[in-house]
């Protein structure tokens, strides 16, 4: 039995569906992009030029919800299935966009540079518990123009797993889109095995801009897999209320699904977001709140009602250091990810809001993406009877650490962590040099990166990737990139 975590009664999962539909319909959705409004005027919705409020009749967002793919696959450069994107399959990676490092010698945040990007890269290729990369974090050393393409860029030349990426602007996509298709081969090969998923986000409460519209209809339209970031704030752009923030989230979400499969039916599109309990307080958007968390897993249980593949951003800390906090908030998060079955768990190694990336708090998060999949594997009868024979066996003597069974069974009932985890005496953790949980991840740091493989593809690929890259930062005043740290 898999253990799993609903938060809503059914009776109210689809109270929420209903006003999410009602939504569509009044106030209407505002959708600045030109090519989506006549996209839904054509299928019979109203749509108001002068305000460019769009109102979609149930009837045509339920037509959407019909022809989408209820579950699909990302592929690593293998061509191998590696996420699936489906059921309550649970994979994870690290949040995408951070516009800070927290520096390993000073632990203090600083701008990212292409060398750590790169670094971040490699260290995600060795953790065993992440299942894709992300465009983790944004270069300042190129120009901002070209910061989400450039991410990309770097991550394409040292990664072997798939990506979740996005793009900041309507013409960046497509160098994005090229540098995709020559690592594949081809459109109809990306279209095939899709090796990354582009974030889209609409702007709360229920408005697309331009930008993150069109990027989800070029997805759409070359069968490229979108991922839906609704990001309503309980209390600030959405109600304060967790079930009315859903019920937000639910239409415009439905939005985005309705305006996806008019670009083209049958598109890849996953139900996510990146809500938060707005902190009255502090003006903050905190990540690592229980209302927060109460949000996503709402939200998922509304997407799987659907038939949808589902993703949220959990897993995260509001601390500014790697501290107690940052345990506490990360590995609540994560479990209750887990517990709910989200497909894709977006967020290790982030804190500070999502601003900030820690290659430290990586590795910390990996044990505990690494104990929260053991926990959903649940508890399993692995012999029948379950016990009485081995005990009748053994009787009162307690040496079951001699037994066959025990080995045969250890590695899979128990999850082993790494040495990030301290697990021993007192006198033990002394001898050791009585190292906290920081010094141990520093050091685990170095012991995965001593172990990365470098990527496969070849010299001709790379210089295709770096003269399309090269070009689209020409336009913007930058002759030559910056060097690639080497393997």
């Amino acid at each position: 039995m898999r253990p799993k975590l609903n938060i809503l009664s059914d009776e109210m999962a689809d109270q929420i569906i209903a006003e999410g539909f009602e939504l569509l319909m009044d106030p209407g959705v505002r959708v600045h992009n030109e090519d989506a409004l006549k996209l839904l005027a054509d299928a019979g919705a109203k749509v108001d030029m002068e305000t460019r409020i769009a109102y979609i009749p149930e009837s045509i967002a339920r037509r959407a919800l019909e022809t989408r793919p209820s579950e699909f696959y990302l592929y690593n450069l293998d061509g191998e299935p590696t996420v699936y994107y489906g059921g309550d399959s649970i994979q994870f990676d690290p949040g995408s966009a951070a516009i800070a490092i927290l520096d390993s010698e000073t632990q203090e945040q600083r701008p990212p540079l292409t060398d750590d990007f790169v670094k971040f890269v490699k260290l995600v290729e060795t953790i065993p518990q992440l299942d894709a990369q992300s465009t983790a974090m944004i270069c300042t050393d190129v120009p901002g123009e070209i910061g989400d393409l450039y991410r990309l860029y770097l991550a394409l030349n040292y990664m072997r797993k798939p990506i979740i990426t996005g793009a900041f602007r309507k013409d960046t996509w497509w160098t994005m889109k090229d540098m995709l298709v020559a690592m594949v081969g081809s459109e109809e090969a990306l279209a095939a095995k899709p090796i990354a998923v582009f974030d889209v986000c609409p702007s709360p409460p229920l408005l697309w801009s331009d930008l993150t519209c069109q990027n989800m209809i070029d997805c759409a339209r070359y069968s490229i897999p979108s991922e839906l970031v609704s990001m309503p704030l309980a209390g600030a752009t959405s109600p304060v209320t967790l079930a009315a923030a859903v019920v937000q989230h639910t239409a415009e979400c439905l939005s985005g699904v309705t305006i996806s499969q008019l670009a083209q039916e049958g598109a890849p599109i996953v139900w996510g977001g990146s809500p938060a309990a707005f902190d009255m307080r502090e003006g903050t958007t905190p990540m690592g709140a229980v209302g927060t968390w109460m949000i996503d897993c709402a939200y998922t249980q509304v997407g799987k009602r659907l038939g949808m593949p589902t993703h949220a951003y959990l897993g995260m800390s509001d601390a500014k250091v790697v501290d107690a906090q940052c345990g506490l908030e990360s590995s609540g998060g994560a479990l209750m990810a887990a517990l709910a079955g989200v497909n894709m768990v977006s967020g290790a190694g982030m804190m500070d809001f999502e601003s900030c990336q820690s290659y430290e708090k990586l590795v910390i998060d990996a044990e505990i993406i690494g104990m929260a999949k053991r926990l959903v594997a649940g508890i399993e009868a692995r012999d029948e009877p379950i016990a009485l024979t081995l005990m009748r066996k053994l009787g009162h003597r307690a040496d079951y650490l001699a037994q066959m069974h025990t080995l045969k069974w250890f590695g899979k009932e128990l999850y082993i962590p790494s040495s990030v985890i301290d697990r021993g005496t007192l006198d033990g953790w002394k001898r050791k040099g009585a190292k906290t949980a920081w010094g141990r991840a520093q050091d685990r740091v170095n012991e995965l990166l001593a172990t990365y493989e470098p990527s496969p593809i070849s010299d001709e690929l790379r210089a295709e990737l770096r003269d399309i890259t090269t070009k689209a930062a020409q336009k913007f005043g930058m002759d030559e990139l910056p060097p690639l740290p080497r393997d």
